[in-house]
């Protein structure tokens, strides 16, 4: 009988000791990984131009507003108006963020090594998109936060102006988080249906773009119903709509036109806003349970 032959050697591995990490663990560290690629973090320096170019022009817009204001003692723009004034580029941001987000996993085919761990299929969607609207409140509300420095340390009544700017900018950042809230839901949304990132952007894009002229087309029938609530058309308008109805003067003030012409149908507004962003959670969780499926 032949002798065996194989050898057995021994390279020093050992068993792992260390803590076991659960879900809480994995959302988290899912969450800031998510968080990080969204302004390119970690990441090439292509991959950090985008984002950091949106950062810095508006922070450059803050920057302006807040010294303009400090040269002619008025107010330029409210913190809420800054939120509708960036909404523009808010739309392209998360055009190009979103894909980053999901498209480049379910073009990989990474999510079954996700869904090995303790992870719930519902963590992975609700961790990019956590990540996705804290992105998006950074952007809108870190201008803010630059316009309302400059405005505390220019102050003539002291403690007393520092507080009534300061109650000025919570309404601000809490619009700014609607923004975030609904713009964040329908992009990673639409990103979450193919794993091509240009795709994915195209549509993005076309959801916030193309619903703008069904809002003209219905803002000039005969009916003044239907006028005040053509807003609801289109994702933007229809924030800017609860922003009219929620903030009033803090949005825009009489002397500007009054904000949106949505009559007495601002709740309704409200309530859409609601359903919506309730649906398009609604939506990704399901998607990502069939992902998960295959």
């Amino acid at each position: 009988m032949p002798e065996p032959t194989g050898v057995i050697h021994d390279i020093g591995y050992q068993r792992y000791t260390g803590p076991r990490l659960g879900r809480r663990d994995v959302f988290g560290a899912l969450y800031v990984h998510g968080l990080r690629t969204v302004f390119g973090l970690g990441r090439t320096a292509k991959a950090k131009i985008f984002p950091w170019l949106v950062v810095g022009i508006v922070t450059l817009v803050a920057a302006g507003v807040t010294a303009v204001r400090s040269q002619i003692g008025q107010v330029v723009m409210t913190y809420a108006q800054f939120a509708d004034a960036m909404s523009w580029l808010v739309i392209f941001f998360v055009a190009v963020a979103a894909p980053e987000l999901v498209s480049r996993d379910l073009r990989s085919g990474v999510l079954p090594l996700y869904f090995s761990r303790p992870l719930p299929r519902s963590d992975y969607p609700l961790a990019k998109l956590l990540a996705m609207m804290t992105a998006l409140w950074l952007l809108l509300g870190g201008p803010q936060l630059v316009m309302f420095l400059g405005a505390a340390f220019t102050t003539k009544e002291g403690m007393r102006g520092v507080w009534n700017e300061l109650l000025d900018l919570l309404p601000g950042l809490l619009y700014a988080g609607l923004w975030a809230v609904v713009f964040a839901s329908i992009g990673l949304l639409v990103a979450s249906f193919t794993g091509k990132r240009a795709f994915a952007a195209g549509g993005i894009v076309a959801v916030f773009l193309m619903t703008a002229p069904v809002v003209g087309t219905l803002s000039i029938m005969p009916s003044q119903a239907v006028n005040e609530l053509a807003f609801l058309a289109s994702p933007s308008t229809l924030v800017s709509g609860v922003g009219t109805w929620a903030l009033g003067d803090l949005l825009e003030p009489e002397s500007q036109g009054g904000g949106l012409p949505i009559g007495d149908f601002g709740p309704v507004y409200a309530l859409a806003a609601v359903v919506l962003v309730s649906a398009c959670v609604a939506l990704l969780l399901l998607r990502y349970r069939k992902v998960a499926a295959r």
